[in-house]
């Protein structure tokens, strides 16, 4: 369903609180169709997105070691995204 969500288990270092809510926002966009909830459902979708982090977390901590990391580097890792991070916070 969908193959854009990244991998997070068998990260060096392990995954972000940053990178688990990341994953859980793009999870709970996909199935809802919705990108920037209206008022009316931003408390469900920010509820979603809560449990599916928390969910996430669990999950991961309760899974064994990977024998090799994931093939792709997740986007909060990747310069180009850190940059455009950093400099809409910037300006």
């Amino acid at each position: 369903m969908c193959r854009n969500i990244t991998e997070l288990r068998g990260l060096e270092p392990p995954a972000t609180e940053d990178e688990v809510e990341a994953a859980a926002r793009q999870y709970v966009r996909k199935i809802s169709g919705i990108r920037h909830p209206s008022a009316a459902v931003e408390e469900a979708f920010e509820k979603a997105v809560a449990e599916v982090t928390a969910t996430t977390r669990e999950l991961l901590g309760q899974m064994p070691a990977r024998r090799q990391p994931p093939k792709t580097v997740p986007p909060l890792r990747r310069p180009e995204v850190q940059a455009r991070i950093a400099a809409r916070a910037g300006g």
